[in-house]
C-alpha cells in the first residue's frame, strides 16, 4: 500500500472483529514501526501487548476499578487541562457524530458511561497495547512515542489491520501499572486497540474532518 494510501485509509476503529491477530504479524508491525525517527535516537518507546488470558485480565481488573473511581487521583501526568477554541469546537463536532451513529442521545450519561467503557475493552480487538516512556525523558520522550505509534498505525493498514489509539487508558494508570508490571520509572502514556474491523458497525463508517492547509500552515521566503 502507498504511503498517501494507507494514510487516507486509516482511521480510528471503534467495533472490532474478534478474529485474532496471529503474534508474527503483530511483532512485524511493531518491528517496522520501529523505524520510526526519535529525538538523538534515544527510540524510548515501550510497548506493553496484551491478547487472549491476559488482555482479559486487564481489561476485568479495569473495568471493576472504573465502577469504584471515576479515574485515578492523583493523575501522573495531565493530558488535557483546558480546551480552547478552535480545539473545543473540533472536539465536540466528534462526539456528535459519533455519538449520532452509536444512537446516544445528548445528555444520556448511563449510555455515554457504558460507551466510554468500551475503551477498556479494547473495542474487541483481539489484541491490546499499552504504550509506556521513562519519566526522566520529558516532553520530548511523548514527541518520540507519538511519532512511533502513527508509524505503527500506518504500517498496521498497510497489513490489512486496524487500529484505535486510546488515551483513556490514562485514567486508570495504577490497575494498569499493578497488572503489567510495569516500573514506576516510566509513565503510562495510552492504549491502542489493534484487529479487524467491524465493517458491519455504524460507528466505524465515521470520518472525522480535517482542516485545510491554510488554517494551520504558514509561508514564508518562496519566490
Amino acid at each position: 500500500m502507498h504511503i498517501d494510501d494507507a494514510l487516507r485509509a486509516r482511521k480510528s476503529i471503534r467495533a472490532f472483529r474478534h478474529d485474532p491477530v496471529p503474534l508474527d504479524l503483530v511483532k512485524e508491525i511493531l518491528e517496522t514501526a520501529s523505524l520510526s525517527p526519535s529525538g538523538t535516537n534515544v527510540q524510548p518507546w515501550k510497548v506493553h501487548v496484551v491478547a487472549g488470558e491476559a488482555r482479559q485480565k486487564l481489561i476485568e481488573e479495569v473495568l471493576a476499578h472504573r465502577e469504584t473511581s471515576p479515574a485515578d487521583a492523583g493523575a501522573e501526568f495531565t493530558r488535557v487541562s483546558k480546551r480552547k477554541e478552535p480545539f473545543l469546537s473540533r472536539m465536540r463536532k466528534l462526539g456528535k457524530d459519533m455519538y449520532s451513529l452509536l444512537g446516544i442521545p445528548k445528555g444520556d450519561q448511563a449510555a455515554n458511561w457504558r460507551q466510554w467503557g468500551r475503551n477498556y475493552e479494547f473495542f474487541d480487538a483481539p489484541v491490546g497495547l499499552i504504550f509506556s516512556v521513562d519519566k526522566d525523558l520529558g516532553p520530548m520522550g511523548f514527541v518520540d512515542i507519538g511519532i512511533y505509534m502513527q508509524t505503527l498505525m500506518l504500517v498496521a493498514k498497510s497489513r490489512g489491520l486496524d487500529t484505535c489509539a486510546q488515551g483513556a487508558w490514562n485514567n486508570y494508570w495504577s490497575v494498569t501499572r499493578r497488572i503489567l508490571d510495569i516500573p514506576e520509572e516510566e509513565y503510562i502514556v495510552c492504549g491502542m486497540s489493534l484487529g479487524y474491523a467491524d465493517e458491519t458497525a455504524p460507528v466505524n463508517t465515521l470520518v472525522s474532518e480535517r482542516e485545510p492547509l491554510w488554517s494551520f500552515a504558514s509561508f514564508r521566503g518562496f519566490d
